[in-house]
Parts: C-alpha cells; sequence; structure tokens
C-alpha cells in the first residue's frame, strides 16, 4: 500500500491575507442596502454625494469589523483550525496575530465613528444612537457571552440591521424622513441579507452542532433550513410583484427577476450536499443573489424615477 499524504493547506500571501481577512462576499450586505436607500431618496431630494460616499464607507467597515471579531472570537474559542471552510484564515493560515485582528477590526470602528460624526452634523445626531445600536450588535453577533450568531436569531438580526437600518439610515440622511414606501422596499432586502447568514450556517451545520451552537438551521435540520432558504428567496420576488399591483410602483421593479436563476443554483447547490467544501459554490450563489437583486432593483427605481 502507497502512502497518501493530506495536500497542504496553500497559504494567502501580501495583501491578499487582509482582503480575505474582510470575507469580500459578506461585504454585498453593506453595499446593496446603502445604494438602494439613497436611490429611493432620489424621489423626493437631490443626492448629497458626500454623505452617500461617508455612509458606504462606514456601512463596509462596520461589516469588515463584524468580520473580523468573527475571525477573532472563534479563534479565541477554538472554533476555527488551518482546515477550516469559510474563513479568513488570517490567524490559524497564515499567522497573523490574533490581537493584531482585533485591533484592526476597532480601528475599522473608530473610522467609522469618525465618518458618522461627520453624517451626523449634515443630518441628526439622532443617527449616532441608532449607528452605535449597530455597531454594538456587529460586536455581539460574535463577541461577549452568548453571541448572537450561535442562536436562532442570527438571520433576523443581519437582516434588520444589515439590510432595513441601512437602507432606512441611507434613505434618512438625504431626506429627513422615513416613509411607507422605503420601509416596504426595504423588506426582501432584510430577506436576502438574512438568507447570507442562513446559507453560511447550513454549509457549517454539522460542525456548528458538535460546537454546541442552536442556529436556526440546526433547529430546522438541513432539509429544512434548505426549505426556508428558498421561501426566503421566493417571498423576496412576490414581494416586489405585490408592490407593483398593489403599490402601483414600476413595472421597471421587475428587473429584480433576472436574478432568479443565481437563486435557483444557490438551492440546487445546497441538495444532496453534506461537506462544507461542496457547499461553498452555493453560499457564494446566496449572496450574488442578494447582490443581483438590490443592484437591479436599485437600477429599476433609478429608471422609474428619471423616465
Amino acid at each position: 500500500m502507497g502512502v497518501h499524504s493530506t495536500p497542504a493547506i496553500e497559504r494567502d500571501h501580501g495583501f491578499k491575507i487582509w482582503w480575505q481577512l474582510m470575507r469580500p462576499h459578506t461585504l454585498t450586505a453593506a453595499f446593496v442596502p446603502v445604494l438602494l436607500g439613497s436611490v429611493l431618496a432620489l424621489k423626493y431630494t437631490d443626492i448629497h454625494y458626500g454623505l452617500f460616499a461617508a455612509m458606504l464607507i462606514a456601512s463596509l467597515l462596520i461589516q469588515a469589523a463584524t468580520n473580523m471579531f468573527n475571525e477573532y472570537y472563534d479563534y479565541v474559542r477554538g472554533l476555527d483550525n488551518e482546515s477550516s471552510v469559510g474563513i479568513g484564515g488570517a490567524i490559524v493560515r497564515n499567522g497573523v496575530k490574533a490581537k493584531t485582528v482585533l485591533n484592526l477590526a476597532l480601528s475599522f470602528y473608530g473610522i467609522s465613528m469618525l465618518l458618522g460624526v461627520y453624517i451626523c452634523m449634515k443630518s441628526s445626531w439622532w443617527i449616532a444612537l441608532i449607528g452605535l445600536i449597530c455597531m454594538v450588535v456587529g460586536y455581539f453577533y460574535t463577541g461577549g457571552p452568548i453571541p448572537i450568531a450561535y442562536t436562532p436569531f442570527g438571520e433576523l438580526t443581519a437582516g434588520l440591521f444589515m439590510g432595513v437600518a441601512i437602507i432606512l439610515i441611507s434613505f434618512y440622511i438625504q431626506t429627513g424622513s422615513v416613509t411607507i414606501s422605503s420601509i416596504l422596499f426595504s423588506f426582501p432586502i432584510f430577506l436576502l441579507v438574512g438568507a447570507i447568514l442562513l446559507a453560511n450556517n447550513i454549509r457549517d451545520l454539522d460542525g456548528d452542532k458538535l460546537n454546541g451552537r442552536k442556529t436556526l438551521a440546526i433547529l430546522l435540520g438541513r432539509k429544512g433550513a434548505i426549505y426556508l432558504l428558498g421561501a426566503m428567496f421566493l417571498i423576496s420576488y412576490l414581494w416586489i410583484a405585490a408592490l407593483i399591483v398593489f403599490m402601483h410602483v414600476s413595472f421597471w421593479m421587475l428587473l429584480t427577476c433576472l436574478s432568479i436563476p443565481k437563486a435557483v443554483q444557490a438551492i440546487k447547490g445546497f441538495i444532496g450536499k453534506s461537506a462544507p467544501i461542496q457547499m461553498m459554490p452555493a453560499m457564494k450563489a446566496t449572496a450574488q443573489t442578494n447582490t443581483i437583486f438590490g443592484f437591479l432593483l436599485t437600477v429599476g427605481l433609478f429608471i422609474a424615477y428619471i423616465i
């Protein structure tokens, strides 16, 4: 019998280490809501591009910092190892000191707070309170004694704070108000941002169960979680159809239907799979569905406003 060696884990180098640490495929969960909230405001006012840029950068930094807190605390709790799938791997694979990752995340929070001061000066200081709550939630998503990510409320929390809250803040700082329309348009993004976390938890289901987590995917079981993911996609598209029928919004919103193949790809990518590495394409397709759906919804709104 021959001796079979385990393939070496490929390590990242240079800038790629820090880029992967931010988990770039998740950053659309911050980018899409800011873009959508700002375009929704076009119906009522001209866009203040300084506020838009500040909100976008702050949101991206908070999302990246949240990912770094995740990396740090999973390492501290002994949940990550060199072969773990879906992590940045800066600590366990590339030799970056855990404290460096934590300090970088805190630095990103610091820059976000400075941007927040500018946003508040140009809009309302109430934004400071809401922004602080979002940052605290981002930290406790994987930090603290009972991380939100380890409970059945991870998807709900992510959808509310990375979907609805960012859309409404982006809308408010441009218009000075929140409308029923802006809330209704935020709902499908709430579902799709939550879907990204659900996809992550489906992939990590077996490992999370061994480590005592109680995620929604674990409670529902793999099949039930995949059904829920499909329902979240379906409701998102039906919601847009309902807005067209009952709220008389433009038929240009149907551009979102062009993202359906990517949602189907995501669901098919989970069916019959059990190894985390097998489910990585499905998880990425879920994040891409959020990106494409949100971008097409934004394009549809923009076209509707200018014609």
